[in-house]
């Protein structure tokens, strides 16, 4: 297993920090990482994306051109990275803040309202644990759990809004599991 995925945003929509987790329970499993971010000059509100790859064998390089996945979570984003996945992967957009379709035939889309079950869960600010959720159900690259289990350390003097979070994440892989299509 080799995957390789940017995740892409405004600042302050929380992308580094799924990069993070996605990394942390990677290492977790064993498994090789690599996480590497880029910010735009803003610190909220301009451009962030990030790098992680997973593998079961060496990373040999940082960079990538076609990532095999894409977790977009608004327009700007999706306008930047959708000619660079490769055919086949796996795109989740955020549904909520992009008023378009994916271009393309030849990829994996996921369409999810994420700022909105967000919302609903209380904290719009959950909508990046939503996205992640959904990504995982449909590529089940590292195991749902141990991104919650690593979700203390990600909040430290705020495990408060672990619970909320949990739910964030199980609430994206349940709107994958929901949409009938075939599940990592």
């Amino acid at each position: 297993m080799h995957e390789e995925v940017i995740m892409a945003g405004f600042g302050g929509q929380g992308i580094m920090l799924i990069g993070q987790m996605l990394v942390y329970a990677g290492m977790d499993e064993g498994k090789n990482v690599l996480w590497m971010p880029a910010y735009g000059p803003e610190t909220r509100g301009g451009f962030a994306n990030c790098t992680v790859i997973i593998s079961d064998s060496e990373i040999n390089s940082p960079i990538i051109s076609n990532p095999s996945s894409l977790i977009i979570m608004n327009l700007p984003s999706l306008d930047k990275f959708e000619g660079s996945i490769k055919s086949g992967g796996v795109i989740v957009v955020n549904r909520s803040l992009v008023n378009r379709e994916v271009g393309r035939a030849d990829l994996d889309v996921v369409m999810i309202p994420a700022s909105e079950i967000a919302s609903e869960l209380g904290n719009i600010r959950a909508a990046n644990m939503v996205a992640l959720g959904a990504y995982l159900s449909r590529k089940n690259i590292v195991n749902l759990d141990s991104v919650i289990k690593i979700l203390p350390k990600m909040f430290p003097g705020k495990e408060k809004v672990v619970p909320l979070n949990v739910e964030a994440l199980k609430k994206g892989a349940d709107f994958v599991r929901a949409m009938g299509a075939p599940v990592a």
